[in-house]
């Protein structure tokens, strides 16, 4: 009877194995489209450079120009832009608490050729001298 009762004791989660499975952060993603990528489960410990790869998994593949690397995309939450070295704990603040399900926006930035980047960049510099001259 005593064994019996331990192995029974054993069989249902503790505390900690609770506190685990609800320390998960449950996320979905908003593309530019309006569509939806989740929600999944995530944890603290995650970097918001897993979540992009995440995303960049799981793009839909009949939609044109997705994201070929983590720096691609943006993530913003609460109005703030993640950056991709900070866990998912470190982005906790008072305004965005991970309360919930929560909805982070997703932005595809505009891929550029290296470059053609530089050549506007050096035309932009010659555009803005100043045609002034002091006597």
């Amino acid at each position: 009877m005593l064994v019996e009762s331990w192995r029974l004791r054993r069989s249902v989660p503790g505390e900690a194995e609770m506190s685990a499975v609800q320390e998960q952060f449950e996320i979905k993603f908003r593309l530019p489209d309006g569509t939806d990528i989740g929600p999944r489960r995530f944890p603290p410990a995650s970097t918001v450079a897993t979540l992009k790869e995440t995303i960049i998994a799981q793009w839909p593949k009949d939609k044109e120009k997705g994201p070929r690397t983590v720096n691609d995309l943006k993530l913003i939450n609460a109005g703030k832009i993640l950056e991709n070295n900070k866990t998912l704990s470190e982005c906790k603040s008072p305004i965005c608490d991970f309360s919930g399900m929560t909805t982070m926006h997703v932005v595809v930035r505009a891929p550029t050729s290296g470059k053609q980047s530089d050549k506007r960049a050096a035309k932009k510099a010659k555009d803005f001298r100043c045609g002034c001259a002091i006597m």
